[in-house]
């Protein structure tokens, strides 16, 4: 009759072989829950394919861990294990250090999710929109269309600049008008015009005021605020409105001007040369 106590090898016996097994089991078990939850948590920080990459790397990962632990039961040495492949597992080891980097980089950034698939970032000299974040890089689309893959590594050790993780955005613009029109009138043009755009947002609200008296034109700078998302497209359409509200209404807006004075004794003789003064 087989008891506990029977011995199946040496002297591994049914309790060390049955411990061994939970040990495999639970791996396994925690393994599926694992993926059950990082597939509802994370599926939208990263692409289907390298979710079930990082999910397979994550459970040969816990198996091996209770591979490990159950190994003291049946009394095999790993040390002998380690002491055959010792050679090789220096090698290999040098060899994946970027690997387990990238890896563990990856991870905390799923974790911390500084950046997500579709955001506009920034990291040290590489500008662009999040294509797709792997298990050891992200990819990065440029301005330009150009896809860069940046180890997951500098991504998790670099500055990142999110242009897209608050809702709202704000940007300005210096408009200079002539000394000669009303900047009071001025501002309540663009004022009213920024009022009618339904991207410029209200809370917070745009912020307009006399910035500079410099020397061609009193200069107004304004403050807008838009959605993250329509950005750039409110920045470029406003700045043409604007100009075209103030022609309208008559507000010049001037070129850089000089004026030129000459002492009596130094006039030109006006017969012989003309002189204009910009």
């Amino acid at each position: 009759m087989i008891t506990l106590d029977t011995v199946i090898y040496n002297d591994v016996v049914v309790m060390d072989l049955i411990i061994f097994v939970a040990w495999v089991t639970g791996a396994l078990v925690l393994a599926k829950i694992l993926a059950i939850y990082m597939k509802r948590s994370f599926s939208d920080r990263i692409s289907k394919p390298e979710l079930d990459k990082l999910l397979k790397v994550i459970q040969v990962m816990l198996i091996l861990i209770a591979i490990y632990f159950g190994f003291p039961r049946i009394e095999v040495n790993l040390s002998e294990i380690i002491l055959v492949g010792g050679t090789a597992s220096l090698i290999i080891a040098f060899a994946s250090q970027k690997l387990v980097s990238n890896f563990g980089s990856g991870l905390f950034l799923l974790i911390e999710r500084p950046v997500k698939i579709g955001d506009n970032i920034s990291i040290g000299d590489v500008s662009g929109n999040v294509e797709e974040i792997r298990i050891l890089s992200t990819i990065i689309r440029t301005y330009e269309g150009i896809y860069i893959r940046v180890p997951n590594e500098k991504v998790f050790s670099s500055d990142i600049t999110n242009y897209v993780a608050n809702a709202a955005r704000r940007f300005q613009y210096v408009i200079g008008i002539s000394y000669r029109d009303d900047a009071e009138k001025a501002i309540g043009i663009i004022s009213d015009l920024l009022e009618k755009h339904p991207y410029v947002l209200r809370h917070p609200e745009p912020s307009l005021f006399v910035s500079e008296l410099a020397e061609s034109s009193v200069n107004i700078t304004v403050y807008i605020w838009a959605p993250s998302a329509t950005w750039w497209s409110v920045k470029t359409e406003m700045l043409w409105k604007i100009k075209a509200a103030l022609e309208e209404n008559g507000i010049e807006i001037p070129f850089p001007q000089r004026v030129i004075s000459f002492s009596g004794e130094n006039l030109p003789d006006p017969g012989k040369t003309a002189y204009k003064a910009e």
